[in-house]
């Protein structure tokens, strides 16, 4: 009972107590009388709601927000409809694929009724009606998608649900505005495998990078190597600087090969084995080195 009806029934039990009190006790049975017909024909809807109303088995009307009077005992309510967006959650458990993977999908339901004598008179109970089928059709739609584009392809996978739960309820008068899936859960051993699998993919990647490097490295030393092979003064100057870079750091004893030190002066080098071997004096040393004699055979 609304405020509105039960202050007017209130207001006629009182004025039928003060009549009989004072007056007469066959004008507070009027007033007893009033107060049970406003009680049954008074009703007031709310913005968000429509009442369907039959009157000896028939639609009489279907009424919305405000005030409104019914004819007692001849009209009856059958359904208040509430119009505002509803949610329904909704599952299926050990679902299986289309590659036979079971699943456990959760999802919600955004809908609202559009038609309020449809949702009425076209099923006996729409709310129950709208669960079951949402659990029909994704299990249908699980069925016939692969486990990789389940979760991946989520935004999908929520429009094929919407358009089908929404071709199968747009008869009861009820529109689906949106439906999401909030969860998608596979088994632990699956869940171990493919993340063994992202792993190995991952691995492979980084090798095939490495790889990559290292004969882009080789190149690159195959060209340095042209490079020095026909300019000894650079190679001179990269000696010279791999040297310098080993002796920044102070107080580290460092070691140097002699091939190192002989490239320091590759040219000089060569020049100077070159007289050695024929006995030329070396005019760095300012003598003459001749070359020893052979031993006499014995």
């Amino acid at each position: 009972m609304n405020p509105i009806t039960a202050f007017l029934v209130a207001l006629c039990l009182a004025a039928a107590a003060a009549a009989g009190l004072w007056v007469s006790p066959y004008l507070a049975g009027v007033f007893v009388l009033a107060a049970v017909v406003i009680a049954l024909s008074l009703k007031m809807a709310n913005v968000w709601q429509k009442f369907v109303i039959l009157r000896m088995g028939k639609l009489q009307s279907v009424h919305g927000e405000g005030m409104f009077a019914i004819i007692p005992i001849l009209d009856t309510i059958v359904a208040v409809i509430d119009q505002r967006i509803q949610t329904t959650g909704f599952n299926a458990e050990e679902a299986l694929t289309r590659d036979t993977v079971p699943v456990n999908v959760d999802a919600i339901i955004f809908w609202h009724v559009h038609d309020a004598e449809k949702a009425a008179l076209a099923i006996t109970n729409y709310r129950q009606a709208i669960d079951q089928v949402a659990q029909t059709s994704l299990r249908e739609m699980i069925g016939s998608s692969m486990l990789a584009s389940l979760l991946s392809d989520r935004k999908d996978a929520d429009e094929q649900l919407k358009l089908e739960i929404g071709a199968k309820t747009a008869p009861w008068g009820i529109t689906v505005s949106s439906v999401e899936i909030r969860d998608v859960a596979i088994p632990e051993a699956l869940q171990d495998a493919m993340s063994r699998q992202a792993q190995a993919e991952r691995e492979k990647q980084a090798r095939v990078i490495l790889g990559s490097a290292e004969a882009a490295i080789a190149g690159k030393f195959v060209e340095a190597a042209q490079t020095y092979d026909g300019h000894p003064q650079a190679l001179q100057l990269r000696a010279m600087n791999i040297i310098y870079e080993t002796t920044k750091e102070r107080g580290a004893t460092i070691l140097l090969p002699s091939s190192m030190v002989d490239s320091l002066n590759p040219s000089a080098a060569t020049v100077a084995l070159a007289l050695a071997g024929k006995g030329v004096p070396d005019p760095d040393a300012g003598v003459t080195r001749k070359p020893e004699p052979k031993p006499a055979p014995a």
